[in-house]
């Protein structure tokens, strides 16, 4: 009695343990949802998204080459005003000491000096306007470079997806394998024990039901690892990464509408990426020939002058070096252009012109590859969908077959060989359905990512 009353309790909590552990397991992800977190968390996407910044701050950064420079310089030196007369290259190292006298003389002189000068470069011909276009250009590139990476991360997620359902579904299929090879062995226990049958059947179904469970490990792992895989790019636990089985079934319902709407190619992610590369190097041409135009700038300069000698040669003490005796300013317009430049410009043209024609053919490349890609998704598409139409027959046709055959192997009016034949023609039935599925979803999704049709297919699923 005492054990009784013991049990109650515990037969409790073990109820109450089961009915929290059905609820904390976790509901179905959704795609969609799947998605928003991968674009949101792709370690890729993330770098993708830095050098987007990089380049936009380069852009803010060309537009500070239409700022003037104005310069301030003050200095105090000492030494001799001893000068001889001739012109020389001063390469910025020789100082200026334009005095020349008759006879030598070592006297230390104490001097000061301050500029201010001012330069500002008005008119460039288009060359402001070709940097700040190229450099907006460079920004376009790198745009629609994360464009076209979120696209392919989308279409890999799909795909990951898609694959997580197809191994959900084999499981489903090899658990309900094992629970056969499970009820035959029942049934050759029952048939040994009672004489009708040899006791090797008993050992061929035991092999046959330790394979079926071998097989479900290793569906499991791979589960797993997909789940693994799809953690590190959505940031998701991969225990709550569980697929919608709802999915297959909306999306073979969709395709009689999908045919109806007209894909965009046009302006799909990956032409997009290759057109802009396309206009970058014809920015960058022009930059080319803008950069060796002539530059108009205007200058000026404001300075003054101190030292010890006076305006008479008289060398005076030090300290009257100090402090300016003389002002002087200079305004003027200057032309700045270098003839030996136009060989250079040549040069350097033919180089990015040849450029320009690498990224056009890349972009014709790219759109014939696509327009075959879609040809070949289509045609996928068509016959996934007579597949789909094709397999029920063989399912019912396994199915009615292992029934049939399990019933005469319990009468003892057939052998173990062939019910397991029977069998593995069910099992493979089972499994071609679902691989068509699979296949179906898998030529579907293809036929939406070439056609950049993701988003409308995405917009029909819960």
């Amino acid at each position: 009695m005492s054990n009784s009353k013991t049990i109650r309790p515990l037969y409790g909590w073990i109820c109450i343990l089961i009915s929290l552990s059905a609820q904390a397991q976790p509901p179905a992800l959704s795609l969609k949802e799947l998605l928003t977190h991968v674009i949101n968390n792709a370690p890729s996407l993330i770098a993708d998204s830095a050098a987007i910044r990089i380049r936009q701050a380069q852009e803010e950064a060309t537009m500070g080459n239409r700022l003037p420079n104005l310069k301030f310089n003050f200095q105090i030196d000492a030494g001799t005003n001893n000068n001889m007369p001739g012109g020389y290259f001063s390469y910025g190292i020789v100082p200026g000491n334009s005095k020349v006298r008759v006879e030598s003389n070592s006297n230390t002189v104490l001097s000061d000096l301050g500029i201010a000068a001012f330069d500002w470069e008005l008119y460039n011909f288009g060359g402001f306007e070709a940097q700040q276009k190229a450099a907006h250009s460079d920004v376009q590139v790198e745009q629609s470079r994360f464009i076209q990476s979120k696209y392919q991360w989308q279409a890999y997620t799909i795909q990951y997806y898609l694959q997580l359902l197809r191994l959900h579904d084999l499981q489903a299929i090899q658990q309900l394998n094992i629970q056969r090879n499970q009820e035959i062995r029942r049934s050759i226990q029952a048939l040994a024990k009672s004489g009708i049958i040899a006791g090797v059947d008993t050992s061929i179904a035991e092999a046959e039901l330790s394979r079926s469970r071998l097989m479900y490990l290793e569906l499991s792992n791979q589960f797993k690892q997909l789940q693994l895989q799809l953690s590190a790019i959505s940031g998701i636990p991969p225990d709550h990464i569980v697929p919608d089985t709802t999915v297959v079934q909306q999306l073979i319902q969709y395709t009689n509408k999908m045919y109806l709407q007209e894909g965009d190619t046009l302006h799909h992610p990956v032409i997009d990426y290759y057109k802009s590369l396309y206009q970058n190097s014809l920015d960058k041409e022009e930059l080319v020939q803008k950069s060796y135009y002539p530059k108009i700038s205007l200058q000026g300069a404001v300075w003054g002058r101190g030292a010890s000698v006076s305006p008479t040669d008289e060398f005076r003490p030090l300290y009257k070096g100090l402090g300016f005796e003389r002002a002087n300013y200079l305004v003027g317009v200057g032309v700045t252009y270098n003839l030996f430049d136009l060989k250079r410009k040549k040069l350097q043209l033919n180089t990015q012109k040849a450029v320009t024609g690498y990224a056009q053919q890349k972009l014709a490349e790219q759109q014939n590859l696509l327009a075959l890609s879609i040809s070949q998704a289509d045609a996928e598409l068509e016959v996934a969908q007579d597949r789909l139409a094709e397999i029920p027959h063989q399912l019912a046709a396994a199915q009615a077959a292992y029934r049939q055959k399990f019933s005469l192997y319990k009468n003892g009016l057939t052998n173990i060989v062939d019910l397991n034949a029977t069998l593995n023609i069910l099992y493979r039935a089972e499994t071609d359905l679902t691989n068509a599925n699979y296949t179906y979803c898998k030529s579907l999704f293809q036929k939406a990512v070439n056609e950049n049709k993701v988003d409308a297919l995405l917009n029909t699923l819960k």
